[in-house]
C-alpha cells in the first residue's frame, strides 16, 4: 500500500464546461462578458456573474479560513472588528453583497478578501495596527477589491481559473516554498493556497477606494497613509513575517507616496476626523496580551518553512507555555511532529487543539494523518469522515477515508470514495493511487 505524502492536483467543480469557456476567451465570449464596472461606470470584460462571484466565496473561503486555523474564538474582537467592517461596506459602490468579517487565528501577517465580500484579517497583522482608522483603512481596501470586482476580472481573463472556476488547486510550495510543501506532505492546504494575486494597478484602485470608503465612514484618512507606512516598515524589519502578503498585495514606496499626497490633496478636510486609537487599544487588549505566544508562533512557522524543524519546535513550546490553548499553537506544533514522523506525539497535540476548537476542521485532518500512519484506519476514517462534514470542499478527506478503508480491508467501500475522489479530482499521487486500485480491483478497465 503507497504512503499518500504528497500531491499536486486539481478539482473541477464547478462545470468543466464553464471553465472552458472562461478560458478560452472567444470573440462572442469577449461580446457577451462586457460588463458595466460598479465603481467607474465603464464598461469592462467580465464574464463571471455576481452570483458566480458569491458562489466561489461561499465554496472556497471555508478552505482558506481553515488553513489559516479558523476564526479567533474572542467573540468581543470579533464582533468589534465585523462592525468596523460594515460600518465602511454600507457605503461602499456594492452595499447589498454579502459581506462578512471576520478574524482568523494565523500568526501571519496578512489581510484578504474573496470575491462574494467574505474578509479576513489575520491576528498577526491586528497586533501591528495602531488605532482604529488602520483597521479601517486595512478593510477599506479589500472592500476595494470586492467592489472593483479584481478577483472576478482575473477569473474572466483565465488568470486564477486553476484555483476558482476550475475549483480548488493546492499545490505544493504556493506559500513560498516552505509551508506549502509541509501541507502537501500532510495533505492539508498550505495558507494562500486560494487567494487571488493582485497586479500594481490593482492595488492602486483598492487604496484610492479603501480612503474613499473610510472617509466617508467617518475616519481620518491618515489611517491609510499609516497602514502604509507600517507594511512598508515591516517589509524591511521583518520581511519573512510579510511574504505572503507581498505576494498577494504588491507593496511599494509609491503607494505610501501616494496615499499622503491624497489624504493632503483629496481629503484635506476629513484631516480633523478621528483615529480612535483608545478605542482599537481596548478592544484588541485580550489579543495583545498574546502577543509574545504570537511572535514565537511567526518565528516556529518561519524555521517550519526552512525545514529546521527542531528549531522551530522549540518557539512553538515556548508559545505553548505562554498560552497553552491556543488552537494555532497546537496544531503548528502537531505539524512539526508529523513532519518529523513522530506521529504519536503529533497524534497528541492534534487530538489537544480537537479538545480547544472541536468544529475547526484541520486538527481533525492531522489527527488522521497520523493514525494512518500508526494503522489506526478506523480511527482514521472516523477523523475524515468529521473532516468531511466540517469542510465539505476540501476533496482529500474523500481519498483519505478511501483510505482508510482500504487499511481496513473494506475493498468495496473504499472503491465508492476512490471513485467519488476521481470525479473532481484527475490529477496528482493521491488520483493515481485511487485510479490504480480501481483498476486492480476490477472496478475500472484500463
Amino acid at each position: 500500500m503507497a504512503n499518500p505524502s504528497s500531491a499536486v492536483y486539481r478539482t473541477h467543480e464547478l462545470s468543466r464546461r464553464h471553465f472552458l469557456w472562461l478560458t478560452s476567451l472567444s470573440a462572442a465570449g469577449w461580446v457577451a462578458g462586457c460588463a458595466t464596472s460598479p465603481v467607474t461606470g465603464k464598461p469592462q470584460l467580465m464574464l463571471v456573474s455576481e452570483e458566480e462571484e458569491i458562489q466561489v466565496d461561499k465554496q472556497y473561503s471555508p478552505l482558506q479560513f481553515s488553513s489559516d486555523y479558523g476564526t479567533v474564538r474572542d467573540e468581543a474582537l470579533r464582533e468589534y472588528v465585523s462592525d468596523v467592517g460594515k460600518n465602511i461596506s454600507s457605503r461602499t459602490h456594492r452595499p447589498k453583497m454579502p459581506y462578512s468579517f471576520r478574524v482568523v487565528n494565523a500568526t501571519y501577517v496578512n489581510a484578504y478578501a474573496f470575491p462574494g465580500g467574505s474578509i479576513a484579517c489575520t491576528r498577526g497583522i491586528l497586533l501591528d495596527l495602531d488605532n482604529e482608522a488602520q483597521l479601517a483603512a486595512l478593510l477599506g481596501h479589500e472592500l476595494g477589491h470586492v467592489n472593483a470586482r479584481h478577483t472576478a476580472q482575473q477569473m474572466s481573463k483565465g488568470a486564477i481559473t486553476q484555483v476558482f472556476v476550475g475549483g480548488l488547486s493546492v499545490l505544493a510550495g504556493v506559500a513560498g516554498g516552505g509551508l506549502g510543501q509541509v501541507a502537501a506532505q500532510l495533505g492539508t492546504i498550505g495558507a494562500g493556497a486560494l487567494l487571488a494575486s493582485y497586479s500594481r494597478d490593482n492595488e492602486r484602485e483598492a487604496d484610492a477606494l479603501g480612503m474613499e470608503y473610510m472617509v466617508k465612514a467617518g475616519y481620518d484618512p491618515k489611517g491609510m497613509v499609516g497602514l502604509m507606512d507600517m507594511l512598508r516598515s515591516l517589509n524591511k524589519s521583518k520581511p519573512s513575517a510579510i511574504e505572503l502578503m507581498f505576494s498577494t498585495h504588491p507593496m511599494s514606496d509609491e503607494r505610501y507616496a501616494t496615499a499622503v499626497k491624497r489624504a493632503k490633496e483629496d481629503y484635506p478636510k476629513a484631516a480633523s476626523l478621528p483615529v480612535y486609537r483608545e478605542r482599537y487599544m481596548d478592544n484588541t487588549e485580550r489579543l495583545r496580551a498574546q502577543k509574545e505566544a504570537i511572535e514565537e508562533m511567526q518565528k516556529g512557522e518561519q524555521l517550519m518553512a526552512k525545514e529546521k524543524f527542531k528549531e522551530a519546535e522549540s518557539h512553538f513550546r515556548k508559545a505553548l507555555r505562554e498560552a497553552p490553548e491556543d488552537y494555532a499553537g497546537l496544531v503548528m506544533m502537531a505539524t512539526c511532529q508529523l513532519v518529523q514522523k513522530d506521529y504519536r506525539e503529533g497524534l497528541r497535540y492534534a487530538e489537544e487543539a480537537q479538545s480547544v476548537y472541536p468544529r475547526e476542521a484541520q486538527a481533525h485532518h492531522l489527527s488522521g494523518f497520523a493514525k494512518i500512519q500508526t494503522k489506526d484506519y478506523e480511527g482514521a476514517y472516523e477523523e475524515f469522515s468529521t473532516c468531511e462534514k466540517l469542510l465539505p470542499a476540501n476533496p482529500n478527506s474523500i481519498f483519505f477515508k478511501g483510505y482508510a478503508l482500504e487499511g481496513m480491508r473494506k475493498r468495496e467501500e473504499a472503491a465508492k470514495e476512490y471513485t467519488r475522489y476521481l470525479k473532481v479530482v484527475q490529477e496528482g499521487q493521491y488520483a493515481q493511487h485511487a485510479y490504480k486500485r480501481l483498476v486492480e480491483w476490477g472496478y475500472v478497465k484500463k
